[in-house]
């Protein structure tokens, strides 16, 4: 993992009469997300109340993630003839860029204040965390009204896999357990996955499971042992994903990726820290992270994330909470 000096992290805000905003140039984080009501702004998104704490912290709290989100299996990448061995930091297999991915590096940040944009920049180096060929990565970040978007973008010297993911830990009630919250999905189909969490090409039909989301639905009913869900789903043609709390907050989420991790963070790590009123700790938030199908690299069968010079990598993602 990079060593990053505590002194070296500095934090950028976004604010309008809706939303407060707090990123961090390390791992383009999403240290919070304040929603302007009445009663108090309200926190929606866990994070560290200090910026240094993210140095300590294994489960990517609002970061961008890659240069392949998700798990790879074996950290085993083979591109054109030859095998790549990238970085393991999941027992056998590689997790969302490694130790040393995207999450953990210091970015380069402006800000346009006309436009309410960061726009966060970062060169990943021939051989990162195994990586073939040099990536230059920009997410841009704007705040306009209550809706939050990321343009994702990555420019590559040669062919090399590349899937983003927005990482936020969601609570729309600020605090405590997440089991009145209620999912909405446009999504039939799941890609299962093994024992590791690694998907081998199966895809399954979800109607009527635990995993139905295509009518709104408490996590509570969905899983009411608590057992927890970590889910790669295939979006439908609308690709909606809405998300509400008893409190009448509801968060919007549009994509044009073709998957979405749903995980209701059964091994959060429990950490110190957290901004005034939140806990940090299992089943205390939410993370729905659109991205591409999982374990690609390996599964002949999946739609290819292989990123070319003439084709380049593009993400948008809206999230709207009000």
């Amino acid at each position: 993992m990079p060593r990053v000096a505590p002194e070296d992290i500095r934090e950028f805000a976004l604010e309008n009469d809706q939303a407060r905003l707090s990123f961090l140039n390390l791992g383009a984080i999403m240290r919070g997300w304040w929603v302007k009501r009445p009663e108090g702004d309200l926190p929606v998104v866990l994070g560290f109340d200090d910026p240094k704490d993210y140095l300590m912290d294994r489960c990517f709290l609002g970061a961008i993630v890659g240069r392949i989100a998700n798990r790879t299996g074996a950290g085993r990448l083979e591109l054109d003839g030859a095998i790549y061995a990238l970085t393991t930091n999941e027992g056998a297999h590689h997790l969302h860029g490694g130790s040393g991915g995207l999450h953990a590096r210091l970015w380069d940040v402006s800000r346009n204040k006309k436009a309410n944009t960061l726009q966060f920049r970062y060169l990943s180096k021939h051989g990162e965390e195994g990586y073939p060929g040099q990536a230059r990565f920009e997410v841009t970040v704007s705040l306009a009204g209550p809706v939050v978007t990321w343009e994702m973008t990555a420019q590559v010297d040669r062919p090399t896999p590349i899937n983003l993911a927005q990482h936020n830990y969601y609570n729309l009630l600020g605090q405590g357990p997440i089991w009145s919250h209620a999912l909405c999905l446009d999504a039939n189909q799941s890609t299962p996955a093994d024992e590791d969490m690694i998907p081998h090409g199966d895809i399954v039909d979800i109607a009527d499971t635990g995993l139905d989301f295509s009518r709104p639905r408490s996590l509570e009913n969905a899983d009411p042992l608590h057992v927890g869900t970590d889910a790669n789903y295939i979006l439908s043609g609308g690709k909606a994903i809405e998300l509400s709390a008893p409190n009448g907050l509801k968060l919007t989420m549009t994509t044009d990726q073709p998957c979405l991790q749903f995980y209701t963070a059964g091994a959060l790590d429990q950490m110190p820290g957290a901004h005034p009123g939140q806990s940090i700790e299992p089943f205390h938030a939410v993370c729905l992270e659109p991205q591409a199908h999982p374990n690609a690299v390996n599964v002949p069968s999946f739609p290819p994330i292989i990123v070319t010079p003439d084709a380049p990598y593009r993400q948008t993602l809206s999230v709207e909470i009000s």
